[in-house]
């Protein structure tokens, strides 16, 4: 996922935010999965971030979307 965030924010306001809207979006999407998971969390506790640095941000929406596709070749195998 490729994040822009504003200066004023900090990266765990916004990771915060974004892992606690998804959550409620899928399991008001599933709500089964509510119940069949229990307890556990949808989102693991922690997470990464990286700066953009030495690459352009083209070079990081190409390396993006290489994964996406690795993602869809994996499913498509098992």
């Amino acid at each position: 996922m490729y994040v822009a965030i504003p200066p004023k924010m900090s990266v765990s306001e916004v990771m915060s935010y974004l892992k606690g809207k998804s959550a409620l979006m899928f399991y008001d999407r599933h709500p089964e999965m509510r119940t069949k998971w229990g307890d556990r969390h949808l989102w693991a506790r922690g997470y990464y971030v990286a700066t953009v640095g030495n690459v352009n941000e083209e070079t990081i929406r190409n390396y993006i979307r290489e994964q996406e596709e690795n993602d869809k070749l994996g499913e498509a195998t098992k």
